[in-house]
């Protein structure tokens, strides 16, 4: 069983910027879909980032593109999250997601299309 565990969030300003990890367990994953989603309070779960395969380009939501960047470690099993230009309606529970096997041609949007969910970690942006 792969473990996802999410860590970086926390309290910031307003255009301030933070950076989240997320580690993997029980084995390697550059072959596999990885990716980023949010949830607000009374809000749906929303994309933010993923790709399908280290070196794979990645596909951005439309509210979190040109501020948000995704890179994966495979060595080190984590996939990261760089967060600028944070707004406050940034705030939200972030997770990281990862699918059960190598896929060419999933959709990275779907959260149904995920497998593995971490549970979650709190960015909450103030004005």
């Amino acid at each position: 069983q792969v473990q996802l565990v999410e860590s970086g969030g926390g309290l910031v300003q307003a255009g301030g910027s933070l950076r989240l990890s997320c580690a993997a367990s029980g084995r390697t994953f550059d072959s596999i879909p990885m990716g980023w989603f949010r949830q607000a309070p009374g809000k749906e779960r929303e994309f933010v980032g993923a790709n399908r395969w280290s070196g794979d380009s990645i596909t951005y939501g439309d509210s979190t593109k040109g501020r948000f960047t995704i890179a994966r470690d495979n060595a080190k099993n984590t996939m990261y999250l760089q967060m600028n230009s944070l707004k406050p309606e940034d705030t939200a529970v972030y997770y990281c997601a990862a699918a059960l096997r190598p896929s060419s041609g999933m959709s990275l949007k779907e959260g149904v299309n995920y497998y593995y969910w971490g549970q979650g970690t709190q960015v909450t942006v103030s004005s």
